[in-house]
């Protein structure tokens, strides 16, 4: 963990990692995300939501690993994950990562992977961790990559309708000043070969992806 405030916000059950395995300063369960936090035994600042989808037993196994529980009706406007990221946000913290929210329904995986955007106004870092795929969404400038032989493959992709200036170095493919269109397939699927790699880029929301196969 870093020297900087980390979040590890849990919003649902999909695709979960190890959560025993993560490390965080503080957690927020919403709804299903606080049950599996409970069960994997994990203290949490806060457990948010309408917990339709858990049990009473449950709420009452939530209680005893949360500081604090908020509950709202199910007939709300925000979704679960929207209302812990709301709290989280007061948090002061600079990074967040995001477990839980893929491989269930996909109108809920897509909004999920697109609050990524509002998560950027926040913190400095805003990550979705599961099983198979580190997701991060970027505004313009230059990063960089560490290699990291869990995820074999690093894809960027356009977010917004065109990104421009991509340059990649340090991966089996480089790219040199390069523009990726919304919708377009040119950077999936690279790797890098270089302990440490950099992308950069001068225009547009760029997602970048690590995955592995499963």
């Amino acid at each position: 963990m870093s020297d900087k405030l980390s979040i590890g916000l849990v919003g649902g059950a999909g695709s979960l990692p190890d959560l025993l395995a993560e490390k965080h300063d503080i957690w927020v369960g919403a709804d299903a995300g606080a049950k599996a936090l409970a069960s994997a035994g994990i203290r949490m600042k806060l457990a948010v939501g309408d917990f339709d989808s858990v049990s009473e037993e449950d709420i009452v196994l939530i209680r005893q690993y949360a500081d604090e529980v908020i509950m709202f009706p199910p007939e709300k406007d925000e979704t679960d994950l929207e209302l812990a990221i709301r709290y989280a946000e007061g948090y002061g913290a600079h990074v967040v990562s995001v477990y839980g929210v893929t491989g269930g329904r996909l109108d809920h995986e897509l909004i999920n992977i697109q609050m990524l955007y509002r998560l950027l106004d926040t913190f400095e870092q805003a990550v979705i961790i599961d099983r198979q795929n580190d997701i991060r969404m970027n505004r313009p400038g230059t990063y960089h990559i560490e290699q990291d032989h869990t995820y074999r493959y690093v894809s960027f992709l356009s977010f917004s309708e065109q990104v421009t200036g991509l340059t990649l170095t340090g991966f089996k493919y480089p790219l040199t000043d390069a523009s990726i269109h919304w919708g377009e397939t040119l950077s999936i699927s690279n790797e890098l070969v270089a302990q440490t790699g950099t992308y950069s880029f001068a225009s547009g929301i760029v997602i970048m992806i690590k995955s592995k196969d499963v």
